[in-house]
């Protein structure tokens, strides 16, 4: 299976358009410009390194660096960017989340 048809699987099946996709292409751009700020440092650090890794990592102050793609395949990597996101901000959560309840065992066991 080529790289295309396993580009075309992830986002359809069998012809029809995946929601997903299809909200995304959706969006207007200050949506788009709103969900691309991340709330914290944390959030913006790690998806800086997942979309350097997504495009590659060569220095640009060593190379001149160009990347050329067309509407489909940037929405795909918007995409595929936004999932992570979520991915990473639901992390962030959960990790806020369980240094809440570690504080608060360990304020009840300061009281015992």
């Amino acid at each position: 299976m080529d790289r295309e048809n396993r580009t075309q699987n992830v986002f359809s099946s069998e012809g029809d358009i995946n929601q997903l996709w299809q909200y995304v292409q959706s969006l207007n751009s200050d949506t788009i410009a709103q969900l691309s700020q991340p709330e914290s440092k944390e959030v913006f650090q790690v998806m800086e390194q997942n979309i350097v890794g997504l495009l590659g990592s060569l220095p640009s102050e060593q190379f001149e660096i160009s990347i050329n793609t067309n509407r489909e395949h940037l929405g795909r990597l918007l995409a595929s960017a936004m999932m992570s996101g979520y991915f990473i901000r639901n992390a962030e959560q959960r990790m806020a989340f369980d240094k809440s309840l570690q504080t608060l065992n360990s304020g009840l066991l300061d009281q015992e």
